[in-house]
């Protein structure tokens, strides 16, 4: 059995949310986390957020939301290729995550 990558994301109130890695996809130069919550009320609807993967001062990953509409469009279109359709790409910035949090990959 293959094991899942998953990574734990804190909301403003400090709330933690543990993710799923789908995948990672290149689109224009940058990567980005296609990621879906473990939460089972959380991932009813088989949602999947984006984030950019970026770097900070320090070296580090870091994920940072999408903002502008194009680069959103962009990167949904090409996971919903790869991917044919089985998550449903939600507008992170609609939701109550931290618009940058370090990647903590957690293996079980």
């Amino acid at each position: 059995m293959e094991e899942k990558e998953t990574i734990t994301l804190y909301d403003e109130e400090g709330q933690e949310t543990e993710f799923e890695v789908l995948g990672i996809v290149n689109v224009e130069e940058n990567d980005y986390a296609i990621l879906v919550p473990l939460d089972e009320d959380e991932n009813e609807g088989e949602e999947a957020y984006i984030f950019r993967i970026d770097t900070d001062e320090n070296g580090d990953e870091v994920l940072t939301e999408v903002e502008d509409d194009n680069e959103f469009e962009a990167v949904r279109e090409a996971w919903e290729a790869i991917s044919e359709g089985d998550y449903d790409i939600e507008d992170v910035y609609e939701e109550d995550i931290d618009d940058e949090e370090d990647i903590d990959d957690e293996e079980e």
